[in-house]
């Protein structure tokens, strides 16, 4: 891979270019439900009136999604900031499979059917909606429907409740109608609990939450529940006021059934598509994770392969998109010295996700990257997280001559995702205030900000249905901004495209170092005047 060409400009400023992702704040008109222009941030109001900047997509095909109906994620908005184009992401690869009949083709579901046919079970675990973040009920369902047709009697699903990027209490919505399917099939639920209490953790920030999950499916321990759809009653029942998300797991089954759930000649099916709340429940049923560290006897099959560099998991359905060239790699090669920093709720992002999901560094000699241990606790009861203290760090950091640092606020998404309006005013807040000591010091040495987001969240934080107020908890459609903050920005001015999106960042990162973006990425915005 050569390096890159450089541009007739030469660099923007002596200084780094520095790009800041504000994760989940994204651009929308002025409103009671919009917790981005409810709080009081002086610094971004002051951009919008001084410094050049336009609106980007990040949602849809934009991104890579099926559809323009498709929210945004972090993950797809990470890997088009960081790779420079669009590539098909899980939900569409999963969905053309499905329908070609591809996934069905493959010797992995032929073995899990085999399995099922040998007198074992066959289990699909994974995220029960139609969210298309981590998972969708239809592809559940087409897989259910093959697996009836190809003879299978005994089926069982562990279901996680969403309430995070759907409604906060849409779990019956999905929950109820899927019982009578699988009943009327001979088919039934097995297990369940809120995605945020069991099984979904990510980066191992919290792996006693895995292992709640893992004894649920796997060993049958907890609360049980002739239904599914009875345990969510009664659990909303014994905690009012906790979401979906956060629900008590379960079990589905009566006395004489207890005991582990999923045993030796099972085949699971993990059906989320989206790698980074998938990685750790992999690892416990292949054997490498803290609690779980033998071999369980059961074949375990991932919809994708979540990450190609630890193979995890071994087996998968659907191969997951091949991304090259990402700006890391071009960087690297034109000996750019990079630092990448976040908390650990989003450190995968502008790491592994940036790196067109590739685990570790592309080359150590030119790259640093920081993790900021993210604080165990719910996160509206800490809305600053850990802003401060990776602002502290960037700016600690700027006297070691980079020449391009990235960094990610996780606060407006992982705050916004609680649905509580006042902490989420506080977390956008927080970052208005990072972001004016961060440019302050930015521009003190000489460098450029592009400060934009991966997808809206907390510009939308609730709807008013029938005059009632129902707070939403999920990533937005909206726009998100791309400011341009440097010493000097009379001589450039970003270009005011409709089309344009997050795959645009990488080339006018490019262009601000003095080099030309590689052929195959999107245009530059970057218009010099």
């Amino acid at each position: 891979m050569p390096s890159l060409k450089k541009n007739s400009y030469g660099p923007s400023q002596e200084g780094p270019v520095v790009i800041v992702v504000m994760d989940g704040i994204g651009e929308a008109p002025n409103d009671p439900s919009n917790a981005v222009t409810q709080a009081n941030t002086p610094f971004l109001d002051s951009l919008k009136k001084s410094v050049p900047w336009t609106q980007l997509q990040a949602h849809g095909t934009s991104v890579g999604m099926p559809s323009d109906k498709d929210m945004g994620n972090s993950e797809v908005g990470h890997n088009a900031l960081g790779c420079g184009r669009v590539f098909d992401q899980g939900a569409k690869l999963v969905e053309n499979a499905i329908n070609s009949g591809e996934l069905f083709e493959g010797e992995h579901w032929k073995n899990c059917v085999q399995r099922a046919l040998n007198g074992g079970t066959l289990h699909f675990l994974g995220l029960l909606s139609d969210g298309n973040i981590h998972s969708h009920i239809r592809h559940l369902e087409a897989m259910l429907e093959k697996a009836k047709s190809a003879g299978v009697e005994n089926c069982r699903v562990h279901g996680l409740l969403d309430g995070r990027d759907v409604g906060e209490y849409s779990a019956l919505d999905y929950f109820e109608p899927l019982e009578k399917k699988l009943h009327s099939m001979g088919y039934s639920f097995a297990s369940g609990g809120g995605r945020m209490h069991i099984t979904m953790d990510r980066y191992g920030a919290d792996w006693d939450m895995v292992e709640r999950g893992w004894k649920t499916h796997v060993l049958g321990e907890g609360s049980r529940f002739p239904t599914a759809t009875e345990a969510i009653m009664s659990l909303r029942e014994a905690n009012p006021g906790v979401t979906d998300q956060f629900l008590p797991s379960f079990v589905v089954g009566n006395d004489k059934r207890q005991g582990p759930l999923i045993h030796k000649g099972d085949a699971v099916i993990f059906f989320n598509f989206r790698g980074d709340r998938s990685i750790e429940i992999t690892q416990a049923f292949e054997g490498v994770a803290p609690f779980q560290q033998e071999d369980l006897g059961v074949y375990y099959v991932g919809m994708m392969q979540y990450d190609g560099d630890l193979k995890l998991p071994t087996n998968f359905l659907v191969n997951p998109p091949v991304i090259n060239e990402t700006l890391g790699q071009w960087l690297a090669e034109s000996k750019m010295k990079t630092l990448a920093i976040s908390e650990t709720q989003k450190y995968g992002h502008v790491t592994f996700f940036w790196n067109g999901n590739r685990s570790g560094y592309v080359d150590k000699n030119y790259e640093k990257y920081i993790e900021i241990p993210s604080d165990n606790v719910p996160f509206e009861t800490a809305p600053k997280m850990k802003a401060v203290e990776i602002t502290d760090t960037v700016i600690q950091e700027l006297d070691n001559n980079f020449d391009h640092i990235r960094i990610n606020y996780a606060n407006g998404d992982m705050v916004g995702h609680t649905g509580d309006m006042q902490a989420t005013i506080t977390a956008v807040e927080t970052v208005d205030r990072c972001l004016a000591r961060l440019s302050k010091e930015v521009l003190k040495h000489k460098g450029t900000l592009l400060i934009t987001a991966d997808h809206g969240n907390a510009d939308n934080m609730f709807d008013v249905i029938d005059g009632k107020k129902v707070v939403v908890s999920s990533h937005t459609l909206n726009p998100v901004p791309l400011y341009l903050v440097s010493g000097d920005t009379s001589h450039m001015r970003l270009k005011n495209n409709p089309d344009a999106g997050l795959a645009n960042v990488a080339a006018t990162t490019c262009d601000l170092l003095g080099f030309q973006g590689p052929d195959s990425y999107y245009p530059s915005l970057l218009e010099r005047i």
